[in-house]
């Protein structure tokens, strides 16, 4: 009796954990940035398809250095809510040097 309970019990708990919904919209890794006099900022596992405004960015001095290290390509903008005619695309693994200024990223 205890054994066919075990038994119950391991697969209705494996159902559960196979049925469980993933973030199948999120990009797997880390995007790191600088902000200010160069302190290290980042986004670990941003959700894709979302404009995301850069933590410690501001008008006055927009954050830089950016380091795709996602799975997913980054399109990293100059101006905040993914607005304005100044883009670059960064695929998975690429770096970007201090001249690159960004204020929000979006993830494909």
């Amino acid at each position: 009796m205890r054994l066919r309970h075990s038994v119950a019990a391991a697969l209705g708990a494996l159902a559960l954990v196979v049925t469980l919904p993933t973030s199948a919209s999120a990009a797997t890794g880390d995007f790191l940035y600088k902000v200010g006099p160069g302190v290290p900022a980042g986004i670990a596992d941003p959700e894709s398809g979302r404009c995301i405004n850069l933590f410690g960015a501001t008008e006055q001095d927009p954050a830089f250095a950016p380091e795709n290290f996602t799975t997913s390509t980054a399109t990293v903008f100059l101006d905040f809510d993914c607005n304005g005619d100044t883009f670059y695309v960064m695929n998975p693994g690429k770096r970007l040097g201090d001249r690159l200024k960004l204020r929000s990223v979006v993830f494909s």
